[in-house]
């Protein structure tokens, strides 16, 4: 089998079906690889999640971090963020239809960790 290296590097929000260039494999590290965004996606596949819960759950993160990469992960249609019309404002971030796609991608680096670290289940709660 002969494979020819895609040479593009994906834009952001841009899906393989907009630019045929596009290496799906790379279009995926892109999206997941940036420090913390696998951990957002967790996070995220476990329940909705508030700005103070992310903050909680990812000890070590800055709020700034924290704000780039969602709004990374909402250019890329992984995640909505949902703003509640309340004193004090209420923003609320969940996954898209296209971000519980990863779920599968998640779980098989979760499985794959449990087999390196030769452990039982971790505590998150991402179905095996």
């Amino acid at each position: 089998m002969n494979v020819t290296p895609c040479l593009k590097k994906p834009e952001l929000g841009s899906a393989s079906s907009q630019n045929p260039n596009t290496c799906p494999i790379q279009y995926i590290v892109q999206i997941i690889s940036s420090k913390w965004s696998v951990l957002i996606l967790r996070e995220l596949l476990i329940k909705n999640c508030r700005t103070h819960e992310f903050l909680d759950a990812l000890p070590g993160i800055s709020t700034k971090t924290l704000t780039i990469r969602l709004r990374e992960l909402e250019k890329y249609g992984i995640i909505e963020r949902r703003v509640y019309a309340e004193i004090p404002p209420h923003v609320e971030y969940s996954l898209t239809d296209k971000g519980r796609q990863l779920q599968p991608v998640l779980t098989v680096l979760k499985q794959a960790g449990e087999r390196l670290l030769q452990q039982d289940a971790c505590h998150c709660s991402i179905n095996s």
